[in-house]
């Protein structure tokens, strides 16, 4: 049993009655009876299958009692609607959750099954695939925390994102097959099933009365079918569901078809049904893809909206009451047509009148924006609309209609700015604009930081906000202190126990009082074995996995997340070959051993991305084998990022790298895990990491480079990358050696398109910030050759996080956007 496992046991949570005979008898149970295995034949996967069942068993008991309050005490119910749910691993999570970890440990030592080995073979539900998939998971985990009635919903993806395998330095992606071996925590609702419809025509129907009624004829219906996952609170008190959909077609097989020969075409709407629920984020650089992402949104959000629609009238009977009983939560632009899918089912549907239908929708839903990069706020091509979703064009056009005749009336709009507001693009190509539809359609729009809800306000939004000045409201983003604590750092979690008292298990302002203990040696101490320990652990599986030897005592500075251009792992790769160059120029110097560790997966058709991986996998090449560094820098490129992997590493971690150009980043989340874990940042003022800045205090974080106002400065009059190089002579350096093939000898101009896209038009301001990126590293390097002053940091940035708890946040929606009772702190 490891260390940081044994500390696990010590601050496992007390519970009624945990008997572990008992617990041991419901995994043998479950082996034979719903695994169908002796144990003396079980394997790993076997042994993990019946343990998951087993713990199930627990959770429903809780979720049972939770849903019928529920369904007694009808509180206002509260829908997130999310195209990712990065859930992770659940078994430990809810063993820690409902206090059973210690006993399952020792009635799995009693079957001679280590729980550590569990906890390795479960995969990771490929449902995510960065920060937006991450935060919702905490939500989901925080809202059942709080006693909120939350529902999460979601797409069921057979493969979701794909894993990265790294070949030669290059990112090629392969199916994640993470339901191959069954998925025990869920259950199969075969009785849960909707109808979602595409394509064919609409007609217009006079009805008796003389009202016109429109009726959608659609070309193709497809199934969704319902998947629950019970997602449990902390100390099992309260377990909220998530909801998945898989696609299937009504009718799998053409036995016609079939019967004429025609094998391959019998199944081909059983094909094309599927392909919705297949993979997360099909590429959309082609027309096929483009038509497949949107089917997705549609598919998922009709779903989910026909579910609460149903859910609603048999409750509360009266569709306008639906928002004194319902808030829906759109997590970024992915589910925006739900605002026209509700409308159609209110006024076609259930004959609702527009001024109500509208009155309804504008009420219950509600907008959460990630991203102020124009294409992430995604347009959808109009002729595209028109022929996928002939109906919710329609409605679409109507609502833009309507909302523009208002505003004249008003006299709150002259015609030369029509444009800027309405839903439909005009400028090129038709397009809608989803963002703006989420906008015009919701009771409030926030903002995941305080610097990106006021550059929403000042940029994207601008003129919406003019209009509706009161909608545009601020939630920055929260983590769940359960997982990023508590399972991933359990030795930490015990020295926060230890010295503030075990009070901050359940209360996270505790925290701050872990700050009177920054200047005491013995808590330093402490702190940097645990710390040692974890990096000792990651070495050995970086080992593993690539063959590299990292020396635990270095510095393990650390930049894991989605590959973006933005998020700039560019600039950190040409600081490495800086450092790199001038290691080997001056070896005498007292140099800070570092570990250079980079992980994340860039989208398949993004090419500039993939690009840098590759430099990053050759640099390291490189380096890891240059004999005169005497291991004094290594690098290394961590393949198939993902929560588990996320899990060894932050804790790990000395150093977090959030470096992206400021104003691009809308939060961040992994900032929070870092800092959580007593990593020191590098970053620039962008996302939270202003907010943490102001936690921690400027002598206990590393910010560099340009503020968002003067990189849009710097973009309006020109980025000067010619001087900029001309006075550097340490830029010219690194783009010469990577530019005449330092690092790609195979291939001298392998890097020459991102080179020159660097020189003529840095638009991420990597040359722009470089300067300044080195100069604070170097500050880096030289607090930590002071133990005593990178400790006391450490220390104050673990104190200072409790503001960053995803419990905080929910508590925030709740009361400020949801108007919903939480429980008290």
């Amino acid at each position: 049993m490891s260390a940081s496992s044994d500390v696990a046991v010590r601050i496992a949570l007390p519970t009624e009655d945990q008997d572990v005979a008992a617990l041991r008898r419901a995994i043998v149970a479950k082996l034979a009876y719903s695994v169908g295995k002796d144990p003396i034949v079980a394997t790993e996967h076997d042994w993990f299958m019946a343990t998951a069942l087993a713990v199930r068993d627990r959770i429903v008991d809780a979720w049972f009692p939770t849903t019928r309050t529920i369904y007694t005490e009808k509180p206002k119910r509260v829908y997130y609607l999310s195209v990712e749910f990065l859930i992770g691993r659940l078994l430990y999570d809810s063993l820690n959750a409902l206090g059973l970890a210690e006993t399952m440990r020792k009635a799995l030592a009693e079957l001679g099954v280590d729980l550590e080995v569990l906890r390795e073979v479960e995969p990771d539900a490929a449902l995510g695939n960065g920060g937006l998939g991450r935060l919702a998971a905490c939500f989901m985990e925080s809202m059942a925390s709080l006693g909120i009635a939350g529902y999460g919903y979601g797409i069921r993806y057979d493969h979701g994102m794909f894993r990265q395998k790294i070949k030669d330095g290059w990112q090629s992606e392969l199916p994640e097959t993470w339901l191959a071996g069954g998925n025990p925590w869920e259950f199969e609702r075969p009785d849960v099933v909707y109808h979602i419809s595409y394509g064919g025509s609409v007609e217009a129907r006079e009805t008796p009365e003389g009202e016109i009624r429109h009726i959608w004829h659609p070309a193709e219906t497809v199934e969704a079918v319902a998947y629950d996952t019970p997602m449990v609170g902390w100390r099992g008190k309260h377990v909220n569901t998530l909801r998945l959909w898989s696609a299937r077609a009504p009718d799998p097989l053409r036995l016609d078809a079939f019967n004429r020969g025609d094998h391959l075409g019998a199944l081909a709407s059983q094909s094309r049904a599927q392909a919705i629920s297949q993979v997360l984020y099909p590429a959309d650089d082609s027309p096929a893809g483009q038509e497949l992402r949107l089917r997705q949104e549609h598919f998922f959000s009709s779903a989910a909206l026909q579910d609460i629609v149903r859910r609603h009238l048999h409750q509360h009977g009266d569709l306008k009451t639906l928002p004194d009983h319902v808030a829906i939560q759109l997590n970024d632009t992915h589910p925006a047509i739900s605002i026209a899918e509700m409308m159609r089912l209110l006024i076609d549907n259930h004959g609702v009148e527009w001024d109500d239908a509208w009155d309804v929708c504008r009420r219950t839903f509600n907008y959460t924006n990630h991203t102020l990069l124009p294409e992430a706020l995604e347009h959808w091509p109009v002729p595209l609309m028109e022929r996928m979703l002939p109906r919710h064009m329609q409605i679409i056009y109507l609502i833009n209609a309507r909302h523009l005749d208002e505003l004249r009336a008003k006299g709150a709009l002259s015609e030369a700015e029509i444009g800027a507001v309405s839903l439909i693009e005009e400028s090129g190509a038709r397009q809608v604009r989803m963002g703006w539809l989420s906008f015009i359609g919701s009771h409030r729009v926030n903002g995941v930081s305080a610097l990106h809800t006021d550059l929403m306000r000042q940029t994207v939004f601008a003129p919406l906000h003019r209009l509706y000045p009161d909608r545009i409201v601020n939630k920055t983003n929260g983590i769940t202190f359960r997982r990023w604590l508590m399972e991933a750092n359990p030795g930490l979690t015990q020295l926060l126990a230890d010295t503030v008292g075990s009070a901050v298990l359940d209360n996270t302002e505790r925290l701050a009082d872990f700050a009177a203990y920054a200047d005491d040696a013995g808590v330093q101490e402490r702190f940097r074995a645990i710390r040692r320990e974890h990096k000792a652990q990651l070495s050995g599986l970086i080992h593993r996995r690539l063959g590299v030897k990292v020396d635990p005592d270095a510095m393990f500075d650390t930049h894991i997340k989605r590959i973006h251009e933005y998020k700039r792992q560019l600039l950190n790769i040409l600081e490495t070959v800086a450092l790199y160059d001038a290691m080997r120029a001056q070896p005498t110097r007292n140099w800070t051993p570092r570990v250079k560790i980079f992980a994340g997966k860039a989208a398949a058709s993004y090419q500039n991305a993939k690009l840098v991986i590759k430099l990053i996998n050759d640099v390291a090449n490189v380096v890891n084998n240059d004999p005169t560094l005497r291991g004094l820098l290594k690098v290394v490129f961590l393949p198939n990022y993902n929560v588990s992997l996320a899990e060894a590493v932050i804790p790990a971690s000395d150093l977090s790298e959030q470096i992206s150009t400021a104003g691009m980043e809308a939060s961040g989340t992994g900032n929070m895990k870092f800092a959580l874990n007593g990593a020191l940042t590098i970053g620039t003022l962008d996302g939270a990491n202003v907010e943490i800045k102001d936690r921690v205090g400027d002598d206990n974080i590393f910010i560099f480079g340009l503020e968002a106002h003067e990189v849009e400065q710097r973009r309006r009059e020109g980025f000067g990358t010619e001087e900029i190089i001309r006075r550097s002579p340490m830029i010219q350096q690194v783009l010469d050696q990577i530019g005449s093939g330092g690092f790609s000898p195979a291939e001298p101009n392998l890097y020459s398109h991102i080179l020159d896209g660097l020189v003529r038009h840095d638009h991420f301001l990597v040359l722009g910030d470089f300067q300044s990126y080195a100069e604070k590293q170097r500050e880096v390097a030289a607090k930590w050759r002071d133990p005593a002053a990178w400790w006391r940091s450490a220390i104050l940035n673990t104190a200072h996080m409790g503001f960053f708890s995803s419990d905080r946040t929910i508590r925030d929606y709740a009361e400020e956007i949801w108007g919903v009772p939480v429980k008290p702190a």
